[in-house]
């Protein structure tokens, strides 16, 4: 009856350009996408990281760009480890992830939009039953990284790894350019980055 219920509101939604109304549909992740250390609020460990990380000064490159939105560097920091990681995990570019939290909430945590989508990357609560577990708290950190980057992968597995499908798959406004073309803008004005030559 959840389902129906879901599939129901989703329907009566107005598509934003801003609002990530992902569709709900299956998807072919597993079910268990978080291990028990992963379901709580606390960011990647220096340790997890630095075993995915190829170059010491993304950190602090893109520590510098997010000052505005974060000022302690501390909490910028754990935030930053925390995207790369769970963006490498899932096979996406950290530069494009931050693009897609910056137009999704501003990097504002606690986040919530008009359809009810929570969080850094914007995910709707029916995702917690479609991939997750009802434990799952859209506002923790890893929990809401996690999700968005393996919603958005999910999609562009599916789009064939064409992004500008996949991101409007994400944001539920498939055929419309507004929303890729947002995510691309900032990710060539702000957070695109190239390893320095050795």
């Amino acid at each position: 009856m959840y389902h129906l219920t879901a599939i129901f509101l989703l329907l009566l939604l107005p598509v934003t350009a801003y609002a990530s109304i992902q569709r709900y549909e299956h998807v072919i992740i597993s079910t268990q996408i978080f291990t028990q250390t992963e379901i709580n609020d606390i960011a990647v460990t220096n340790q997890e990281y630095a075993k995915l990380a190829t170059d010491n000064t993304w950190l602090t490159v893109m520590s510098e760009r997010l000052k505005r939105f974060k000022p302690n560097k501390d909490e910028r920091e754990s935030f930053l480890r925390t995207v790369y990681y769970e963006a490498a995990r899932a096979g996406l570019d950290p530069q494009l992830v931050l693009s897609v939290i910056q137009v999704e909430s501003g990097f504002r945590k606690y986040a919530i939009s008009h359809a009810g989508a929570r969080g850094y990357m914007q995910i709707m609560p029916f995702w917690i039953e479609t991939i997750g577990d009802e434990t799952h708290n859209l506002f923790h950190l890893r929990v809401n990284l996690r999700y968005g980057c393996m919603i958005l992968r999910h999609y562009l597995n599916k789009e064939n790894g064409d992004y500008f499908r996949a991101l409007g798959r994400y944001n539920g406004s498939l055929g419309q350019a507004t929303y890729p073309q947002l995510v691309f803008n900032l990710l060539h004005s702000t957070w695109q980055y190239s390893q320095p030559a050795i």
